[in-house]
Formats: structure tokens, C-alpha cells, sequence
């Protein structure tokens, strides 16, 4: 109902709207300049409202639709942009002070899914007990747990110590087109044997000796 009252805040209607003339604009209506008076009189035959929706706009322009049906339909373009937004999800992966390969590992594998989907990570390192003595260790994980995933997301804050835990969160990497390749380079990915073909000169064919033998000399070489 808050929401409701505050569209209605929003936008000025019939009365409300003190300009020496308007665009009027609707469903079947032909977009045209007219008085205010005359635009709301438009309105009052038709039976519907005169709503100001560009105010800024020389002149400024108004459409000619029930105010309830324009408040409806706001909502609903409102909520149907909402609902196209991307939702990036915080997908929390847990480590102890003294991770194991294995199991460091696995928990890699499910980051590099979590940020391959476009969803951060929270990774973070609960010291439990006397275990808090390892937090420089804590702090190493975490860094080599960035560095493994580089090539998947980007740091987005640096491990902080916050009671028992010391937390990082790695956002996900937008996807970089790769550049289209030049005549030249792909020229030069040919197969080397076709290279070696052409950088060979072309032998010129030998000419046959057809003048007197002279005796000690040999042609045929």
C-alpha cells in the first residue's frame, strides 16, 4: 500500500498539473499539442484521467488513461525488470586452520563451479579453541586459495580477522572476448612444411651444351 502511495506522489494528475499546454499520448490517440484546458476536457469525455509522465519534457507530456490502470501497470513493469535482474548468490566454504591436501582439493573444485556460475565466495577459516595460535597459517591458506582460483575471480577483500574467523570474499570474473586474429597470424599458424615450400627458390632448369666437344671437358657434370 506504501509503494502505491508513493507512485501516486509521483506523478500529477488532472487538476495537479498547472502548465498552459501539454502533449497529450494514449491507446488509439493521435499524439498532439493542446491547451490544458482542452486536454482536460479530452480526458473528462473519455472518462479517464490526464496523467503527467514527462514533466521535464518542452512541452510537457500527458496521457490519457484511468490512474489506477497506469499505477497497475507501473507496478508490473517494475516488477517484471526485478525479476530479469541477476541475483548473485555468497556460496560460504569453510576451512580449518590445518586443511588437509585432499580436502583442500575438493573444496577448490566446488569455488571454481560456485564462481564459474557467477556467484561469490565467502571463504573463511574458523579457528576453534587454541587453534586461533595458527591464524598467520589461517591467513596463508587463504592467499593460496585466491591464487588457485586467479583465473576464475578476483579478490574482492583481503582475509580479515573477525572474532573466530578470518574471512575473503572472491567475486567472479566477467568473461573477456578474445581479440579476432589478424590475416598475418593466422598465416603464420599454417603447417611449416607449407612455409618451408615456399621459402624454397626454384631451380633453374639446366641447359644442355649442344656446341663442339672439346677434348678434357665434360658436360655432363
Amino acid at each position: 500500500m506504501k509503494k502505491d502511495n508513493k507512485l501516486k506522489v509521483t506523478y500529477r494528475v488532472n487538476g495537479q498539473i498547472r502548465v498552459p499546454e501539454v502533449r497529450i499520448v494514449g491507446d488509439n490517440i493521435e499524439s498532439q499539442v493542446l491547451s490544458i484546458g482542452r486536454a482536460r476536457q479530452m480526458a473528462e469525455d473519455m472518462g479517464v484521467d490526464l496523467v503527467e509522465i514527462s514533466p521535464n519534457a518542452e512541452p510537457p507530456v500527458c496521457r490519457l488513461i484511468e490512474f489506477s490502470k497506469f499505477i497497475y501497470l507501473q507496478k508490473k513493469h517494475a516488477k517484471e525488470v526485478k525479476a530479469k535482474q541477476v541475483k548473485i548468490e555468497v556460496k560460504e566454504i569453510r576451512f580449518g586452520p590445518q586443511t588437509d591436501d585432499h580436502d583442500y582439493e575438493f573444496k577448490l573444485k566446488h569455488a571454481k563451479g560456485f564462481l564459474s556460475d557467477g556467484d561469490k565466495v565467502k571463504a573463511y577459516v574458523f579457528f576453534k579453541g587454541r587453534s586461533i595460535l595458527f591464524k598467520e597459517q589461517g591467513e596463508v591458506l587463504l592467499l593460496r586459495f585466491a591464487q588457485d582460483l586467479e583465473e576464475y575471480g578476483k579478490v574482492e577483500s583481503m582475509p580479515t580477522l573477525e572474532g573466530k574467523r578470518m574471512t575473503m570474499f572472491i567475486a567472479p570474473k566477467k568473461v573477456v572476448a578474445k581479440p579476432m586474429k589478424t590475416a598475418e597470424e593466422l598465416e603464420n599458424e599454417k603447417a611449416p612444411e607449407e612455409a618451408i615450400v615456399k621459402k624454397q627458390p626454384q631451380q633453374k632448369a639446366r641447359k644442355e651444351y649442344t656446341g663442339p666437344k672439346v677434348e678434357g671437358e665434360d658436360f655432363d657434370d
